[in-house]
């Protein structure tokens, strides 16, 4: 919990980025929250390859910590974030360039397609900063260090307050930029967040220490970090995909229900927060006791975070649910249509959201143990082979229309929770000793010989 309590306020913290600028936008109507809408799943798929580097990262140096080898900690925190940073410029430059091509094949409308695209491109141009940000925070609560981030970015989302309106919807010598000046101000702010992390590591300042000979390409390393990173990776892509072509799914249904989809997915990622919070610190504590060997350890944080996150999340579903309304009407205050298909997704969801919380605890237990390949599988299995044909048979084929992509969603949930438990019980019946070689070959120095005591 003492993990958990400032990643949780640093997320919260991260999701008012989305959700101010849905505020805003939301003054702008219906058109200008579809093409945030239409954006944010796509910006999401590319954050997702360099975030499951992130995660390798964290696993890394977490199981480092738990050996107490200082010098491997730092040389693995540079490592990753040399390689996060390379991917992030290479993301950046395929992103602006695809953007228009990527919103029309996901069936962007004429009105939404210019304001997404100018959205979308200022997006991507700042992916280098974004993701600064993300590895630094990643690499610092590997060690434990959760506050830091969290006074980072605290101060930068009370810019964010200030500049999303300023740039929106102008004012004095300050142009209105429309939906484009929501992605300005998330790139300013998170510009001096990266900045501010990067002086942090580079000047040792905190228990992590880059120098420069540690950015030097190190192929052992990258292998490591790869073999983490890819399927973590995949997990994330798979569910910002799952989110993209849902999009299209519910773009055949007008624009009004692209803005309550898109209303209704803020609001979830706002609540999932504590669920994700728990997973993060579940993985961290997970990762140093596999790396201190004490595996038995690891295996009880593991259900320990899945019933919190069980209890806090079926607290939020129940709370969205009888305020269902008013939560939606805060967005798009103005579009009645839009307000009654959002409440009805959040009706239907909000009860099954403890089960998702069970799915992202046990999958970050498994993360912190080096088998990131688990939550990966759980979540195809999850969104591919239950939410989206789910979706396609109930809206089409059943003639449900949107209420059969919203009762898509809790189904998901329902089969992700039962996988997650199913092969984490399997695990449990396993003796302590015996858990295999995943570990050790993922808790053996990765730095070589180069820094072997």
């Amino acid at each position: 919990m003492r993990l958990a309590g400032p990643v949780v306020l640093a997320n919260v913290f991260q999701t008012f980025y989305q959700l101010t600028d849905t505020f805003w936008v939301g003054r702008l109507g219906a058109d200008a929250v579809a093409a945030v809408s239409f954006s944010f799943p796509v910006i999401f798929l590319f954050i997702a390859v360099a975030g499951g580097m992130t995660i390798a990262g964290t696993i890394l140096v977490a199981q480092a910590e738990g050996r107490g080898d200082a010098r491997q900690v730092d040389y693995v925190a540079g490592q990753t974030y040399a390689i996060v940073l390379m991917l992030s410029v290479l993301l950046a430059g395929a992103g602006f360039a695809l953007a228009e091509p990527l919103l029309r094949g996901m069936g962007a409308e004429v009105g939404v397609l210019a304001p997404a695209t100018a959205y979308l491109r200022l997006s991507y141009l700042g992916l280098p900063f974004v993701f600064g940000y993300f590895v630094f925070q990643a690499l610092l609560r590997g060690v434990g260090d959760v506050k830091t981030p969290l006074y980072i970015v605290g101060g930068t989302v009370l810019l964010n307050l200030v500049l999303d309106p300023l740039f929106i919807l102008g004012w004095g010598p300050v142009p209105a930029m429309g939906v484009a000046g929501a992605a300005a101000a998330t790139i300013g702010t998170q510009g001096l967040a990266a900045i501010v992390g990067a002086w942090l590591l580079f000047t040792g300042r905190r228990p992590v220490r880059i120098r420069w000979a540690d950015l030097t390409p190190d192929l052992d390393i990258a292998r490591r970090i790869g073999r983490l990173g890819f399927p973590a990776s995949v997990d994330q892509a798979m569910r910002a995909l799952g989110l993209t072509v849902l999009v299209t799914l519910v773009a055949g249904f007008g624009s009004d229900a692209v803005a309550a989809y898109g209303v209704g997915t803020r609001i979830f990622s706002f609540v999932l927060i504590p669920a994700l919070g728990l997973g993060i610190a579940t993985s961290t504590v997970v990762g140093q006791n596999v790396g201190a060997g004490q595996r038995l350890r690891a295996r009880q944080t593991t259900t320990v975070g899945a019933w919190i996150a069980f209890g806090t999340m079926t607290a939020a579903g129940v709370l969205a649910f009888a305020f269902a309304e008013p939560l939606v009407a805060a967005f798009v205050p103005t579009e009645p249509q839009v307000i009654t298909d959002g409440a009805r997704f959040l009706r239907i969801m909000a009860p099954a959201w403890g089960l998702i919380g069970v799915q992202v605890v046990i999958g970050g237990g498994f993360s912190g143990a080096g088998r990131t390949y688990v939550s990966m599988l759980i979540s195809i299995a999850s969104l591919w082979v239950l939410r989206f044909p789910v979706a396609w048979l109930l809206s089409s084929s059943a003639g449900l229309g949107t209420d059969g992509i919203w009762w898509a969603f809790p189904i998901s949930y329902a089969g992700g929770a039962v996988v997650a438990v199913v092969w984490f019980l399997q695990v449990l019946r396993t003796p302590t000793g015996d858990e295999g070689v995943e570990e050790q070959a993922v808790t053996e120095s990765t730095v070589g010989r180069r820094f072997d005591p």
